[in-house]
């Protein structure tokens, strides 16, 4: 792995153990910016850790996402996640990692 993904795995990470989340997720534009966030769960707006990262890029000008990282209990990213990052990043890999940082499985 490069070290720039092992850095947007990191930030998954961090973000997921700051706010005790279930999942943490982060991405990394075509600027080299990157963007880190968690599942939001109110009662009237719910979405994944990676749907809020892909946002907070697409709000602050990204056009394009160089990789996306969610780490997760699960094995794999949900459809809906990928989605959201292939609208914006279409070759974007999506990297999954376990809670301790293992990656798992990178999704072209």
């Amino acid at each position: 792995m490069n070290p720039e993904d092992a850095k947007i795995i990191t930030l998954a990470r961090s973000a997921r153990a700051r706010a005790g989340a279930a999942e943490g997720a982060a991405v990394r534009d075509e600027t080299g910016r990157t963007y880190s966030a968690t599942t939001v769960d109110l009662p009237s707006l719910k979405l994944t850790a990676l749907q809020v990262a892909v946002a907070m890029a697409v709000s602050s000008g990204a056009e394009d996402l160089e990789a996306a990282a969610v780490v997760t209990a699960d094995d794999t990213a949900r459809a809906p996640d990928v989605a959201a990052v292939r609208d914006l990043g279409a070759k974007a890999p999506v990297l999954v990692a376990a809670p301790d940082g293992t990656l798992r499985t990178t999704l072209t």
